[in-house]
């Protein structure tokens, strides 16, 4: 029997896999789906202080290869989160972490204390959504990212892990200053900033014009993220993500050093994708004498 438990920090999970924010809604409601055994965990759909409406439709767009996102974090509020879906945590048959966003440091710090109160495992720092209007990405400047994950690291007891962003001009040092302030794992990466134009109409695909880019396309760009960060942090927990759909994406982010590897998009098309995954990677251990797949960790051989 193959060993799929990885160590992620502080943290243990019973396989690599991780379903992504914002694409298992509150997790709650993802669980009808039937495959959340084969996660080590699942992050819920980010969360502000107040509510968030979210920007006008049309705010995702297909283009072909992946997906264009700019729904603007729409949610309830932390403290209807917490009243809504808090009670519903401790009955789901997978860790949740929550997932925290914010337009201030405070409010960041606020959002991670009442997701705290409930029976989350963990709490995610969405520094890195591209589809804010108005508003900067946090995790493209170093110092605003360190003083984000401080504020979080001092509100709250539990595990802690920082997404990042790979619109950063240096995510080495933007995965520096987050680690420096208490993060205890990092998550590599959220979409990209990309745009499409309707030809016929002449409009934007997006009401914003620009969201984020996801799809297997976003899996060189995020994978070259994990390398760079792997090369100057050894040690470093990270989860990978971008454009995973198959095992094989899962061995190449463990080969790059990470240790977990998060499934975002895909769910869109297969909610049960899970199960897929983790099949298709316990096949490819078999197939290379894997006992455990922590081998597989920064396993890569540079030529």
């Amino acid at each position: 029997m193959i060993d799929m438990s990885v160590a992620l920090g502080p943290v243990s999970l019973r396989s690599p896999l991780v379903a992504a924010s914002g694409t298992v809604g509150s997790v709650v409601d993802f669980a009808g789906v039937g495959a959340l055994e084969a996660y080590g965990a699942a992050v819920a759909k980010s969360v502000s202080g107040t509510a968030w409406s979210g920007n006008p439709a049309p705010r995702l767009a297909n283009t072909g290869a992946g997906m264009l996102n700019a729904i603007g974090i729409q949610n309830p509020g932390v403290t209807a989160w917490v009243e809504e879906v808090g009670p519903h945590l401790v009955d789901l048959p997978v860790p949740v972490w929550g997932s925290a966003v914010g337009t201030t440091v405070a409010e960041y710090a606020e959002v991670a204390r009442a997701l705290a109160t409930t029976n989350i495992d963990a709490v995610e720092i969405n520094l890195s959504c591209p589809n804010l209007a108005g508003e900067t990405i946090w995790a493209l400047d170093a110092d605003a990212t360190g003083s984000v994950v401080r504020a979080v690291r001092a509100a709250v007891d539990k595990p802690i892990g920082a997404k990042l962003s790979p619109n950063a001009q240096d995510i080495v040092a933007v995965a520096g200053a987050a680690l420096s302030a208490g993060a205890d794992w990092l998550v590599l990466t959220n979409t990209i900033t990309g745009a499409a134009i309707d030809i016929e109409t002449r409009r934007p695909l997006l009401t914003m014009t620009k969201g984020g880019y996801s799809g297997p396309p976003l899996k060189p760009i995020a994978l070259r993220c994990v390398l760079e960060v792997r090369a100057a942090f050894p040690t470093v927990p990270i989860i990978g993500c971008g454009g995973v759909r198959s095992g094989s994406d899962v061995v190449e982010y463990l080969l790059a050093g990470a240790s977990g590897v998060a499934i975002g998009t895909a769910h869109f098309e297969r909610p049960r994708v899970g199960r897929t995954v983790l099949r298709q990677l316990r096949a490819y251990c078999n197939r290379h004498g894997v006992d455990r797949v922590e081998e597989l960790i920064g396993a890569m051989k540079p030529w």
